[in-house]
């Protein structure tokens, strides 16, 4: 950024207000701003959605730093590995061109008592033109691209990384039993082609999908494949829980997001997690009250139905279809093997009959655990004598081993591990090795 200079008494403006009492420095800092520019328009506004930052990097603005005699504090974040470095504007002045027009902008960043303060402060010749710019920079942020918006400790972060793993999971690489993929594929490419015959005929344009079922047997993939696949904004639930915050705060900040960000899906995975006795009714005024919940598909998904509320789970308009993930049957269970084999290099395939013995003998499985069975499986061909590991006989040694497990404890299901547990570790560190033995599909 180019530089600006300033007169030597603002120089120390932001950093002297930030010496005054918490409840005392915005008003100050707003009381002498007004005085040394009176022939300005200046408007305050919350800094939380205004990200001055992505609306400069997209290439709507410039900005220049007034530096001369004044210390800016710009941090330095680190988004890991695939991201790298990125400035974090904290306490700055700064002067941006936007349309012709010239505007100052000082951002004020300071810990509360149980919070952080993020407030902004924006000069221009008139005060509409504070206005547009203020809002111009909200409405790019609010929008969602290339990302997931999330919703955890009461408030939204957006996901990157989220998104880039969700463009990896197809319909095309899911097996379900019978027409259940084609139906739920149907069911949601209507809702959102179907705005003009929902308003023709006076039916509130939104949808409730919940899917139910043991876990480890495709809802969390049918969730990411229909994300990816209808390439509108996602907003997905962690939880409603937050230290300085209600739930029902935080169900109606939910909400309102998704009614600004229409048409999206809302995605609420183990919705039995997220609702309890204390919320549950504001939860359901809020997905199904008086406010309009146009444009929006809520997804959500259970591996308890029993725990859920029938006013949830029976009553119509809330979630309006509910779709069954069961374990997979003998046929499901020879089409998922087989779409796994094919991915295999060919020293580590099953034969044709191995494949049926394999469906035959692992009743009981669900799909996660039928990936863990390949996974495990190839960890152990590689570590056995060349002679000995014919995958044919691995896979029927490995079969006997995770029943076993399946017998003698509580199923971690691999699919829904906890990443940040040690069994969590393990389970990418195979599915990091099962990657380098298999080959990309065609």
């Amino acid at each position: 950024m180019n530089k600006a200079s300033v007169p030597q008494e603002w120089a120390n403006l932001i950093g002297s207000s930030l010496q005054l009492p918490l409840t005392a420095i915005k008003q100050s800092l707003s009381e002498q701003v007004a005085s040394l520019f009176p022939e300005k328009a200046l408007i305050e506004g919350y800094g939380c959605s205004f990200d001055l930052q992505q609306f400069l990097e997209d290439g709507h603005c410039e900005v220049r730093a007034k530096s001369e005699g004044i210390h800016n504090q710009i941090e330095t974040a680190y988004d890991g590995l695939a991201y790298g470095l990125r400035e974090v504007f904290r306490n700055v002045w700064l002067e941006a061109e936007w349309q012709g027009n010239t505007l100052d902008i000082l951002t004020l960043y300071y810990p509360q008592v149980y919070s952080t303060e993020n407030y902004v402060f924006i000069l221009a010749n008139e005060k509409a033109i504070a206005q547009e710019f203020y809002k111009a920079v909200c409405d790019w942020g609010a929008e969602v691209r290339g990302e997931v918006l999330v919703f955890d400790g009461g408030g939204w972060d957006k996901s990157r990384e989220l998104f880039e793993a969700i463009q990896n999971a197809t319909l095309e690489n899911l097996v379900l039993q019978g027409s259940l993929k084609d139906e739920i594929a149907t069911d949601t490419e209507r809702f959102f082609v179907s705005r003009e015959q929902y308003e023709r005929y006076r039916i509130p344009w939104k949808r409730g999908i919940l899917f139910l079922g043991p876990p480890g047997n495709g809802k969390t993939h049918c969730v990411k494949a229909l994300i990816n696949r209808s390439k509108v904004p996602c907003l997905y639930v962690k939880s409603f829980k937050s230290e300085y915050a209600t739930d029902q705060d935080n169900i109606r900040k939910v909400f309102q997001r998704a009614r600004q960000t229409t048409p999206c899906i809302l995605v609420m995975e183990d919705l039995d997690s997220l609702i309890d006795d204390q919320n549950r009714s504001f939860f359901l005024n809020e997905l199904d009250g008086f406010a309009a919940n146009q444009g929006i598909l809520t997804l959500a998904t259970t591996n308890h139905p029993e725990r859920l509320d029938p006013a949830i789970v029976d009553r119509p308009s809330r979630f309006d279809r509910k779709y069954h993930f069961e374990l997979p049957a003998e046929a499901e269970r020879v089409r998922y093997i087989t779409l796994w084999n094919e991915n295999l290099l060919p020293e580590l395939r099953l034969s044709e009959s191995g494949i049926a013995e394999i469906a035959e003998h692992t009743e009981e499985f669900s799909f996660a655990y039928l990936k863990e069975l390949f996974v495990s499986a190839v960890m152990q061909w590689i570590n056995m004598p060349v002679a000995e590991n014919h995958m044919d006989t691995v896979m029927r040694q490995q079969v006997v081993l995770l029943r076993e497990q399946m017998n003698s404890m509580t199923v971690v299901f691999p699919d829904e591990a906890n990443p940040d547990t040690e069994m969590g570790e393990q389970m990418r560190a195979a599915a990091m090795m099962m990657r380098r033995f298999t080959r990309r599909r065609r």
